[in-house]
């Protein structure tokens, strides 16, 4: 599997694992979590995605229960996790409404509950979770300037962050933003028009995928012209219909990294198989096109 260079001390596996939906699953047993992982191991895939609000502010400490079990992973995976969403469940019950909070002692605060919830030393990449309306850009970027510093974090980068989020926070940072996190998919195509996609490419910037399946529905929930399209393709690659609908994603020139949300090891490896798939551009503006509903102009 291909790697990319995020940093100079950093690079990411060409898919990543997340684990948005883990506390879903019937069992979160370290043994269950451990087989997801080694499965995406073998597949090439060395990146995990977390965030600290998933499954309620637990799916880190899902993830730690199976590094302690089998230290030997740590080394292994790039952790991804992110902070910024303070959601009035688990740690932060107490709070009267969802916000957001990018101050700094927040950052400093959830990078300290993720490393002792994950058991680990550092984060390998920290995203701010969703542009803040009330962000100071100069507070934040020293925060997250101080902790790559630090060495708790090795690099940082955002995630659902417009162009004009992304430069105002830059602008007062030392450290590059590496990426941002953004919903793409065959049936969430407007980062293509509105504009966001080419700044990253721009930057030159790898752009993580987040949702590339739909949340597992993006066949059901496709229009049928889609659903025939994607089935056509995947007989001719002799692969699931999961795996050309990550291939149209790899095959774009801005390096989207898809990151695959399942629970189930065998919907990895069937989605992996992406890997092997070599769609020309023609085809990808079938499957473009099927997911417009019409020609492009």
């Amino acid at each position: 599997m291909t790697r990319l260079r995020l940093a100079d001390d950093l690079d990411i596996s060409r898919i990543v694992y997340g684990m948005w939906r883990v506390c879903d699953d019937a069992d979160t047993s370290p043994a269950r979590v451990q087989r997801k992982i080694e499965t995406a191991l073998a597949c090439g895939i060395t990146t995990i995605d977390q965030a600290d609000i998933y499954g309620g502010y637990t799916a880190e400490s899902v993830l730690g229960a199976a590094l302690r079990a089998a230290p030997q992973l740590r080394d292994r995976v790039e952790i991804v996790t992110k902070c910024g969403i303070v959601a009035p469940v688990g740690r932060h019950a107490a709070a009267r409404i969802k916000h957001y909070d990018t101050t700094a002692a927040h950052i400093a605060e959830s990078v300290h509950a993720s490393l002792r919830a994950m058991a680990t030393d550092r984060i390998d990449l920290l995203l701010i979770h969703r542009p803040d309306p009330m962000i100071d850009p100069e507070e934040t970027g020293r925060a997250l300037d101080d902790l790559v510093a630090s060495g708790k974090v090795r690099s940082v980068g955002v995630s659902n962050f417009r162009p004009w989020d992304f430069t105002l926070l830059q602008s007062a940072m030392r450290q590059p933003l590496v990426t941002n996190q953004i919903e793409i998919s065959l049936t969430c195509t407007g980062c293509f028009t509105n504009g966001d996609l080419a700044f990253l490419q721009e930057r030159r910037l790898p752009v993580m995928a987040w949702s590339p399946l739909g949340g597992g529905n993006l066949v059901a929930a496709a229009p049928e012209r889609l659903r025939t399209l994607l089935a056509r393709l995947a007989a001719d690659h002799d692969v699931d219909v999961s795996a050309i609908a990550i291939a149209w994603l790899l095959r774009h020139p801005a390096r989207l990294v898809p990151i695959l949300g399942t629970n189930d090891p065998a919907r990895i490896e069937k989605a992996c198989a992406a890997l092997r798939v070599d769609l020309d551009r023609q085809a990808w503006f079938e499957l473009y096109t099927a997911a417009l509903g019409h020609d492009v102009p």
